[in-house]
């Protein structure tokens, strides 16, 4: 197909993918619900999966699939990436078990890291440097920003309206329109003077992620030996281990730990990867509260998280208008702090019957101004003082930490929150089973034996909130280390390109 360069559909068609990427990280949260009773999930950490499979390849696979792009054709790694998320899309789409819907979700996890570093380089190489591309990277932020948000209320709108196995499906005409449109409207191009891509470290790095979720996820599993575990969790260290060795050793490593002699950058690095740990469980937890408990459809769980994505973008906005007032750290420790309250007293409040009003917004409110606050700062630490030729990785470091962060922490919480659990009602997957299998309407037994069991439900979440705010406390700490000039800062900000 012959290629006619048009800068507006080029965007259109750099834009939707981006949205289609940033969604998934979240489309499938409203659709827990209805993918637990379709598919059999009895445990929260099985489910967690769903979830977790798709960050956990999109972050470890994030950093080479910019580097793939560069050596090997951006345009190309694009739609080769479009063409993987569509078919793990579809293949989720008809899962019949939960091993078929999880290793679907790993595949599209990989697809997005092909593309989501491709549909940036592309659009840098679209937009001349100035206004026009400024614009157009102010687009593309705009829908990584708000993708999240989309994800939640998209994903109910279809869960209600079609089936949960349209939040996977709904992939695939975007994919094909993706690359249509790459192939008729997007030029091109790659780095004749790429480095080599490092394939061994990002196997290494995420073979040994992969192999530490599942070891915290079956870490409350009965039907787990011993023995087993043990061996997953070695599996895990021996992988992660050899990529440290793997990095220091090959001549084009897939993370330059050159970078981290940066205080500022492995500050906003180690910091991010804590936030990523403690702000995942949030929409896992409460989407499970939500339904599970009190019976939301899809698409009222999503729109109760609407309040939260406008608090959100007021709070980036008001960070980076101030940015060069106060300057990273001040932002990040406020914000750290909102977010950690926020977190630390929902888990303290939360019961079953809890109103969404007096218990819900409250945490939401705290929480979403905090991380406003802090997305637009961290990004402001991490590139201040880096060489522009570094300002890429950087950034990239960045949101691959976040996501691997938020797909480990996810993992550990799940771990602590059904441990909780369990410790007060040791027979609650016996429960579970038995009023799924019950019909209404309920005996006086079974209606005392819901109800215990919410209650031993509930409170394994609010541990994990609890536990997830002294993450988000942590998280400040560490920004607390950081110490880069304001106007640096603020210049960095202006002139970094997102991730």
């Amino acid at each position: 197909m012959h290629t006619t360069v048009n800068k507006r559909m080029a965007l259109v068609v750099i834009a939707i993918s981006q949205l289609m990427v940033v969604l998934d990280a979240t489309i499938v949260n409203v659709a827990l619900g209805d993918i637990r009773k379709a598919l059999g999930f009895t445990s929260d950490a099985d489910l967690s999966w769903v979830v977790t499979g798709y960050t956990l390849t999109f972050g470890g696979f994030l950093l080479i699939g910019g580097k793939l792009a560069d050596r090997l054709g951006r345009r190309k790694v694009f739609m080769a990436g479009a063409v993987l998320f569509a078919v793990a899309s579809a293949v989720g789409g008809f899962a019949q078990n939960q091993q078929m819907l999880i290793v679907a979700r790993l595949v599209q996890g990989l697809g997005g890291a092909l593309m989501s570093p491709s549909a940036l380089s592309l659009l840098t190489v679209v937009f001349e440097e100035g206004p026009e591309r400024n614009r157009a990277l102010g687009v593309f932020s705009g829908i990584t920003a708000g993708g999240a948000a989309v994800g939640l209320i998209l994903g109910g709108l279809l869960t209600d309206n079609l089936s949960w196995r349209w939040v996977l499906f709904v992939n695939i005409p975007i994919a094909v329109i993706a690359v249509a449109g790459a192939l008729k409207y997007v030029p091109e191009s790659k780095d004749d003077n790429a480095q080599g891509f490092d394939v061994l470290g990002a196997v290494l790095a995420t073979g040994g992620l992969i192999s530490l979720v599942y070891g915290l996820v079956k870490v409350n599993d009965p039907a787990i030996a011993t023995g087993q575990s043990v061996a997953t969790f070695t599996a895990a260290v021996l992988l992660l281990l050899g990529f440290v060795v793997w990095q220091r050793r090959t001549t084009s490593p897939l993370v330059p730990f050159r970078l981290f002699a940066n205080r500022s950058l492995a500050a906003a690095d180690a910091g991010s990867l804590l936030v990523g740990s403690g702000i995942f469980a949030l929409f896992f937890f409460l989407i499970l509260w939500m339904q599970q408990i009190n019976g939301y459809s899809a698409i009222k769980a999503g729109l109760a998280f609407l309040p939260m994505t406008v608090l959100i973008g007021l709070g980036a906005a008001f960070a980076a208008k101030n940015h060069a007032r106060y300057g990273p750290r001040p932002l990040l420790m406020t914000g750290m702090t909102l977010a950690s309250t926020g977190m630390v007293t929902l888990g303290l409040r939360l019961q079953p019957d809890s109103s969404y009003l007096t218990v819900i917004i409250p945490s939401l409110v705290l929480i979403a101004i905090g991380m406003g606050l802090s997305f637009v700062s961290v990004t402001a630490a991490a590139v201040a003082g880096v060489p522009p030729e570094d300002a890429g990785i950087a950034s990239a470091l960045l949101n691959a930490g976040q996501q691997v962060g938020g797909a480990v922490g996810l993992a550990i919480l799940t771990a602590v929150s059904t441990g909780r659990t369990s410790s007060i009602f040791p027979g609650v997957a016996q429960a579970q089973q038995q009023l799924r299998q019950a019909r209404p309407p309920l005996s006086p037994e079974l209606l005392a034996l819901a109800k215990r069991t919410a209650d031993a439900t509930v409170s394994g979440w609010s541990t994990g909130f609890v536990v997830a705010g002294c993450i988000l406390a942590g998280a400040g700490l560490v920004f607390s280390t950081i110490k880069v000039d304001k106007t640096v800062a603020a210049s960095a900000l202006k002139d970094s390109v997102p991730a």
